[in-house]
């Protein structure tokens, strides 16, 4: 099965986290769930709440073979989700609003304008109350956090001028503008950091 060493080695401090964070929580959406080894690991961890997985149509193939390898009744099959051209998927057969999304390794790699979508998606599905987390790099003060993480932006940019790593300042301006509040920052291993964003009123 397709294999990603950064989830295999983040999944535990990222379940940590997230124990805590959606202790309430019920029906959660994974935005860009990659190959899928989050969603094996934290769905039979979290047996609280329904974990729904979503992705680009390409990736549900590997997605589904790590499903069908480690199932767990609360784990849902990918929705299809293109932030360039789809709304926020909704699963017909859960019949439950999200009231959190939960999204690792996304932002830097996908164009400024899809972030920016993204937020205006989740800031109109949330519930008030809701929250919404992302994992990742980023930078603090308009600075890298780390010689690493510069590294890391500069082959991302090599690869696609419109990727790299978004500044903290920059996400939190742009996640108040959908009501959505920075409630939570997490120091995380890796130079990278987990935020959780709640929505207001």
């Amino acid at each position: 099965m397709p294999f990603s060493q950064a989830c295999e080695n983040n999944k535990q401090p990222i379940l940590h986290i997230l124990q805590q964070e959606l202790q309430y929580s019920t029906h959660v959406l994974e935005v860009g769930s990659g190959t899928g080894q989050h969603s094996v690991y934290f769905a039979p961890r979290l047996a609280h709440l329904t974990w729904q997985t979503s992705d680009v149509l390409a990736h549900h193939s590997m997605i589904n073979a790590w499903h069908a390898a480690y199932p767990a009744p609360n784990l849902y099959s990918p929705l299809t989700f293109d932030l360039a051209v789809d709304s926020l998927p909704i699963n017909a057969t859960s019949n439950q609003p999200y009231d959190a999304v939960f999204t690792a390794n996304t932002l830097h790699i996908i164009s400024w304008s899809l972030v920016e979508k993204l937020f205006e998606l989740v800031g109109e599905a949330l519930p008030i109350n809701g929250k919404l987390i992302i994992y990742g790099p980023f930078n603090e003060n308009g600075h890298y956090t780390s010689a690493s993480n510069q590294q890391f932006d500069s082959s991302l940019r090599q690869r696609d001028p419109k990727s790299g790593i978004r500044h903290l300042e920059d996400i939190i301006a742009l996640a108040k503008t959908h009501m959505l509040k920075l409630s939570d920052k997490h120091a995380m291993p890796a130079n990278n950091q987990l935020l959780v964003f709640q929505k207001t009123k």
